[in-house]
């Protein structure tokens, strides 16, 4: 990656692009983060009284929640009760400067502090507003309370998630969240290039509900093609075979994939067993699958005489698919995420060194950079606000109204 310099930090392709981020927990603020990533003024705007509760999520360590570190990097971050005059009066003030406000209130709460659509694209009719909710704006779920998890159970993920026999299964991270945001971040910046051949900007409504559906893949096409409902089948697909997570002899875990056919062959071949090749049913992925009993006890019955090692040269050696089951500790020492500077180490004033994953790709010419890590509540409100114009005065009366 890219040394951050200030050189660096000017020619990033975000760079001038200012970002209010007034949504908590996940979804909302990963778009933000990818955002202010890759150049973008991102402002965290918190309620004064009751911060996103991200920053208390997961472990801490002195008191100070490590998952904000992350979520929270290349942020700004002021304090604004937007339900107050002072507060709904200053957000409009950064409003005419901003490019960009992604929020997560329920549909209405903004409207309801007369800071909905009318009011923000008055204020700035270039602002493009994200508005980032478990069900949409409209329709008869809009109203209710929602998180990523129920976004993992509507939309089909955990219903084919685990086992045959045993319980649907709920991702233990927020994957529905994470989802959401990469694609409210695509979203924004599709709205950003129609407002450079329109000169205007517009709303942005992104249902949490929808984009894992879209990661899904066919499955309603199927369903409406064939009547077709896809089971739970653990660690296997219908779709290929061999296709596993099979124990080696020193007791470690490895997952090989055989989606290509020419793959399939030569995993078939390593594991001794190449008759299976020549078989009618081999030549198609569905074919396979419906012998993966067969080609399971194979593969693991050969991968179970070897150890970890044995197998991943093996397999390396007859270019056939497989990686080892890792955890996180395997995961920071990687050879692979080492060499594609995967993880960043930066300086935190609260906490020293930081390690962390890096930005999420990799722009030849135009790098992004983490710049800091997540900062304290309500850290830049004074800078920030005094940067729009805000005197000692102003900024004392909004406090006292408790706007900040």
């Amino acid at each position: 990656m890219t040394p951050h310099t200030p050189e660096t930090e000017a020619a990033a392709p975000l760079a001038g692009l200012r970002v209010l981020d007034l949504a908590t927990l996940f979804a909302g603020p990963i778009a933000a983060t990818m955002l202010g990533d890759f150049g973008a003024e991102v402002i965290k705007v918190e309620h004064p009284a009751k911060p996103d509760p991200a920053r208390g999520h997961g472990p801490a360590k002195n008191g100070v929640g490590l998952w904000w570190k992350l979520l929270g990097r290349n942020k700004r971050t002021i304090t604004l009760n937007l339900s107050t005059p002072g507060g709904r009066t200053t957000l409009l003030r950064l409003a005419a400067g901003a490019d960009v406000i992604v929020e997560n209130f329920r549909p209405g709460t903004l409207e309801r502090w007369e800071l909905g659509w009318p009011e923000l694209s008055a204020a700035n009719p270039r602002l493009v507003l994200a508005r980032v909710t478990a069900f949409g704006q409209f329709g008869p779920y809009a109203s209710r309370p929602g998180f990523g998890t129920l976004a993992e159970a509507l939309s089909g993920f955990a219903a084919i998630t685990g086992e045959p026999d045993a319980p649907p299964t709920l991702p233990p991270f927020g994957l529905a969240d994470s989802i959401a945001g990469l694609a409210t971040a695509y979203a924004v910046m599709t709205a950003l290039a129609a407002r450079e051949r329109t000169g205007a900007g517009q709303i942005v409504d992104m249902a949490i509900i929808e984009p894992i559906l879209t990661a899904l893949g066919p499955q309603p096409l199927w369903y409406d093609q064939l009547g077709y409902i896809q089971p739970r089948t653990g660690n296997r697909t219908q779709n290929n075979a061999p296709r596993n997570t099979y124990r080696t002899s020193d007791g470690t875990w490895v997952a090989v994939s055989a989606s290509a056919q020419s793959v399939a062959e030569r995993v078939m071949r390593l594991v001794g067993r190449p008759e299976l090749v020549g078989e009618p049913w081999f030549a198609t992925g569905t074919g396979r699958a419906a012998h993966a009993d067969l080609l399971d006890e194979a593969v693991g019955g050969w991968i179970a005489r070897h150890t970890r090692a044995e197998v991943l040269a093996a397999f390396e050696k007859a270019e056939a698919a497989i990686a080892p089951i890792q955890d996180v500790r395997d995961v920071v020492a990687d050879p692979q995420y080492q060499a594609l500077g995967t993880f960043a180490t930066l300086h935190d004033p609260e906490l020293g060194r930081l390690r962390m994953q890096n930005v999420l790709f990799r722009l030849s010419a135009t790098p992004g950079a983490i710049r800091w890590a997540g900062r304290p509540h309500g850290a830049d409100t004074d800078a920030v606000l005094t940067e729009l114009g805000l005197t000692p005065k102003e900024l004392a009366a909004l406090r006292a109204e408790g706007a900040l």
